[in-house]
């Protein structure tokens, strides 16, 4: 639904009508264009192959994988969906959407980034209570904790469709998010309780998890000399897997960061420092989160680098054996046999048969008797003989 003479949602949005002057150069835009497909295209591929993989083997269905799984699914909606609007603007130089598109925009994008963010927070907390106090989780609390993340995403981006807050074009004339210039008390009050229920209250139960992971962790050389060596594997398997986890989040709130503290300098009074150049980058940058945690997940997790190989290998066997069936069908195709002869009874009759592995000559004196395929099984009375090639 590109916007024609739709109406926009904000002044800004009006602004970038189109007899306006484009933010950035013509080779600006391409560039940008050029990063944002490449952005989706990764994001696409890599949390598909994700998906896939789960999907194929069994031994990766864990409880703790089912996160990694819902983190996969909201990273490809926003690969889909978040950046196919902004990849449109990119090639026209402008906002092309109309309202409704804009909003669209604002609310996917914030609503799969909360998810990612909430799911990074309750793996945290998992991997917690599975390392520092001993318990395992089954699949119906990972069902029941990715439900409440989904609700709550919802609860926060489906404030401003409600009238707390609303969805605008940012400073940089690309995509869209909520209204964090407005000086109105009841969007400041929303952005306020935003930034502290969906970035400082989930960083905080992050660091705090992740903290008493490594202090237990650490605690493993005073332990080591008296635990069995299935105990130690195990707990060093559970720090690996820490680890992997710290990483993701560590990537998540570098890609992340940049974006929030730009939004907070609007947000403040600051917009004057936040120019559209300032304001694309940091949004371009938390795009592209979408295409690292896979990459994380196969290079990190031997079971999932293991899981990839073996898919990878299967599909290389298979094109092997095709091949091999399509050299073996040409090979068994029957050749029809060169028979010479002269007159009848001057000299034998000579059937030559070409095989790959061979050349036969049968040489009979029965002039009645048929030279075919089968002379040797019907009992012809000749001489076979068979030349290998060199």
């Amino acid at each position: 639904m590109p916007s024609g003479n739709g109406t926009a949602t904000a002044s800004r949005a009006e602004r970038e009508g189109p007899g306006e002057k484009p933010l950035f150069s013509a080779g600006t835009y391409e560039l940008l264009a050029l990063l944002v497909a490449t952005i989706g295209v990764l994001g696409l591929c890599n949390n598909l192959l994700v998906l896939v993989l789960y999907y194929k083997f069994k031994r990766l269905r864990t409880p703790t994988n089912l996160f990694l799984v819902n983190i996969s699914l909201s990273d490809l909606l926003v690969s889909v969906f978040g950046v196919s609007l902004t990849f449109m603007s990119c090639l026209r130089s402008r906002w092309v959407w109309d309202a409704a598109g804009c909003v669209w925009d604002g609310f996917s994008n914030s609503l799969f980034g909360i998810v990612s963010i909430m799911t990074l927070t309750v793996l945290a907390y998992e991997r917690y209570i599975r390392v520092v106090h001993a318990k395992v989780i089954d699949f119906s609390w990972s069902w029941r904790a990715i439900t409440y993340i989904w609700l709550y995403s919802l609860a926060w981006t489906g404030a401003p469709l409600l009238g707390w807050n609303r969805y605008t074009l940012e400073i940089h004339g690309l995509g869209c998010s909520v209204d964090w210039k407005s000086k109105n008390p009841n969007d400041t009050s929303f952005v306020l309780l935003f930034f502290l229920g969906c970035l400082v209250a989930p960083v905080g139960i992050m660091a705090y998890c992740y903290g008493h992971i490594l202090y237990a962790v650490r605690m493993l050389r005073c332990v080591e000399d008296f635990q069995t060596f299935q105990v130690i594997k195990l707990l060093k398997y559970e720090k690996k897997v820490a680890k992997m986890c710290f990483l993701m989040i560590s990537t998540f709130l570098i890609c992340w960061m940049p974006y929030a503290v730009v939004s907070l300098l609007v947000t403040y009074g600051y917009s004057n420092l936040v120019t559209p150049t300032v304001a694309i980058i940091p949004s371009f940058f938390a795009k592209s989160s979408t295409a690292y945690n896979p990459v994380i997940y196969i290079f990190m997790s031997r079971k999932f680098r293991r899981c990839l190989l073996q898919l990878v290998c299967f599909r290389l066997m298979r094109f092997q054996r095709a091949m091999k069936e399509t050299l073996a069908t040409e090979d068994d195709k029957p050749i029809r046999p060169i028979v010479m002869s002269q007159k009848a009874g001057d000299r034998p009759k000579k059937k030559v048969t070409f095989s790959s592995s061979s050349i036969i000559f049968i040489i009979t004196n029965d002039d009645t008797q048929q030279i075919d395929d089968n002379s040797k099984q019907n009992g012809t009375k000749g001489n076979a003989i068979q030349v290998k090639p060199l």
